[in-house]
């Protein structure tokens, strides 16, 4: 039987990643800077998020707002590159950082829109600790780089309402995810700065899986997202998770 203490033996901050995120704060929103890679793999996740989020609460993916009435947290949400498209299809949505500076570029960049989203600096254990649960919980390249990832993925699941789903992406812990996002990534591709990931934080599909479960969580799907040279684009590979892949699991306790 796993103890609360066993759990969280203490905050999901981890400060030498937020030191690596700290310096590349500024570059959120640029589509040629530091966070390209994930400007190039939005779209693949925001049509994931979108299908399945309309899929599982019965809303027509077509629609002008589909996620309208539903309110949905961003843990990690960096500069809020999914806050703000979300927000477009009618969520409501909170988007949390453990980086104060994230936060303030977020809320930047939200000023220059017609938006309303609720940015907290904050993290999942507190947000979880205040009693708030949300429909839709998002989890996206987060996990990697948390202190304590089974805490919180345990926690993300903790976060969702009854009835509602969690969102997780991330890398496998592979040699293949060791060739390709950082020795391809970080030091001949050079998409991100070398040092950006550790590959002993990589997380195994089953450790996802259970970490999610620990919160409640029932596992509906996992897909791997591959990257195609040729054309520049990122694309759902549903047996390939040696790299990069993302999941949706529905609150079940």
């Amino acid at each position: 039987m796993t103890t609360t203490e066993e759990i969280h033996p203490g905050n999901s901050r981890d400060p030498a990643e937020l030191e690596k995120f700290r310096s590349m704060a500024t570059e959120w929103w640029d589509p040629n800077g530091k966070f390209k890679p994930l400007h190039k793999f939005n779209p693949v996740r925001l049509e994931y998020i979108r299908d399945r989020t309309c899929e599982h609460f019965d809303r027509d993916p077509r629609g002008l707002q589909p996620l309208k009435g539903l309110r949905l947290l961003d843990v990690g949400c960096g500069g809020g590159l999914l806050c703000e498209p979300m927000a477009r299809l009618g969520a409501t949505v909170t988007g949390a950082d453990a980086l104060d500076q994230n936060i303030k570029i977020a809320s930047l960049h939200i000023a220059e829109t017609d938006l309303e989203i609720d940015y907290r600096a904050t993290t999942a254990e507190a947000i979880l600790a205040g009693g708030e649960t949300f429909d839709i919980v998002l989890n996206m390249e987060v996990v990697e780089h948390v202190a304590n990832p089974f805490a919180f993925l345990s926690d993300c699941g903790s976060l969702v309402a009854p009835g509602g789903i969690v969102f997780a992406a991330t890398l496998n812990r592979t040699l293949k995810a060791f060739a390709m996002a950082i020795v391809g990534g970080e030091y001949i591709m050079r998409w991100l700065p070398r040092g950006t990931h550790n590959w002993r934080k990589f997380i195994k599909p089953s450790e996802l899986v259970n970490g999610l479960e620990a919160g409640g969580i029932e596992m509906l799907e996992l897909t791997g997202v591959v990257f195609n040279p040729l054309t520049g684009a990122w694309s759902c590979a549903q047996h390939n998770l040696d790299v990069n892949y993302m999941g949706v699991g529905r609150k079940v306790a």
